[in-house]
Order: structure tokens, then C-alpha cells, then sequence
């Protein structure tokens, strides 16, 4: 694997990290449906995380994104609903037009303040708000989009002791979001998409 696949770490070195990882968080705009169809499709059903999903989508999206996602993949795919508890195995996406937050006892809140980068929900905000829940047990994804959003949180996340994964510019359909989060915190993994979704699993059976 090369310097561009790769970065800091080897693969060793998380296989025996002494804590588990607890929950993914994916943050995707542009391009974001093909994307994470491609890495989900590849987590079993009784994946031991959460996986927590920030897509930027119009205010007044219906639920078909859960919908699709959930009749492709083996694992159950909802919407995130207020103080709801996060459980391990489900992929939780949030909802269009709120900001999606995370409790300190571990369960979901919304807010309608502004746009953050242009979007509500923002990945930023749940990138934040999860790291200082899940600190080291925590892994951070971002995928191709317009915008930065997404950069300052996948920051915050290492700084936090976690996990941060860009999806490799040149295999995203639109790349400001995985060059801006590249610029801004030095990954762990630079992966092209089709490598992701192996990558997430040996972490979780592994971490």
C-alpha cells in the first residue's frame, strides 16, 4: 500500500489499540448516494458500531435515501428520530433540515440553528458534538461533496483520540470535501471508496 493509501500508522498498529471503536460517523454531499451505497454494502448485518450518516440533501427530502439504503445493505438503515439511543448494528442518517447532536448518555437531539457551510444538517456539527462523546471510539469519514464542510470536525475527532478516513480525491465525484479535510488534519487512511468499507469491518472486528 503507498504513502497516498495510507498515512502515520500501519495497519498494526490499530488492530491493537487497546480500546474498541464505537461509532462511524460519514459525512457526504455530492455523489453521496453511489458512495455510500458502495461502503455499506459491504458491513454485515450484526456489525458490532453504529454508524451514524450527515448527507447535505434539500429541507424537504423524503425518506427515500433510508428507504434505498436499507433495501441494499445488510444492516438496518432509519432515520435518526429526537432521543433516540444509538445501538450498535444500525445506520442512523440525519434528518433533512436539522442539525443532528449527540447526547452525553448516548442518544440523538435537534436543532434548528443556522446553516453551518452552507447546510443544516451539517457534518461538522455531528463530527463535533460525537467526538466529545466517543473520543478515541470514535472513527471519522468523509466522502466526496461540494464545500469544506466536514474539515473542522475530522479535526476535532483527532484531536479527540479517534479515527479520521478521507475517501481519495481523485475517486470522488465532486472533491472539495475530501481536499478540504486533507488540508485540515492530516488522515490516517486516504482511500479510494472501494477500499473503505473493507477497511471499516477489519476495524471493527479488529479494534
Amino acid at each position: 500500500m503507498n504513502n497516498t493509501e495510507m498515512t502515520q500508522k500501519s495497519n498494526n498498529d490499530y488492530i491493537t489499540n487497546n480500546h474498541k471503536y464505537k461509532v462511524i460517523v460519514i459525512g457526504v454531499s455530492t455523489g453521496g448516494i453511489k458512495a455510500l451505497k458502495t461502503i455499506l454494502s459491504v458491513l454485515p448485518s450484526k456489525f458490532e458500531l453504529s454508524v451514524i450518516i450527515v448527507m447535505h440533501r434539500h429541507k424537504d427530502a423524503d425518506g427515500y435515501l433510508e428507504q434505498l439504503l436499507d433495501n441494499e445493505c445488510k444492516m438496518r438503515v432509519k432515520q435518526a428520530d429526537e432521543k433516540e439511543e444509538i445501538t450498535a448494528g444500525v445506520v442512523y442518517v440525519a434528518p433533512p433540515n436539522y442539525h443532528l447532536l449527540i447526547e452525553d448518555d448516548g442518544v440523538f437531539s435537534m436543532s434548528v440553528e443556522g446553516a453551518v457551510n452552507y447546510a443544516r444538517p451539517s457534518v461538522d456539527v455531528v463530527f463535533e458534538s460525537a467526538a466529545e462523546v466517543y473520543g478515541k471510539g470514535l472513527i471519522g469519514v468523509v466522502l466526496t461533496g461540494a464545500n469544506k464542510d466536514g474539515s473542522q470536525g475530522l479535526k476535532i475527532i483527532k484531536e479527540a483520540g479517534g479515527l479520521a478516513i478521507v475517501q481519495k480525491p481523485e475517486t470522488s465525484e465532486v472533491s472539495d470535501m475530501p481536499r478540504a479535510a486533507i488540508a485540515a488534519v492530516k488522515p490516517d487512511y486516504v482511500l479510494p471508496l472501494e477500499k473503505i468499507g473493507p477497511l471499516l469491518r477489519k476495524l471493527e472486528s479488529n479494534g
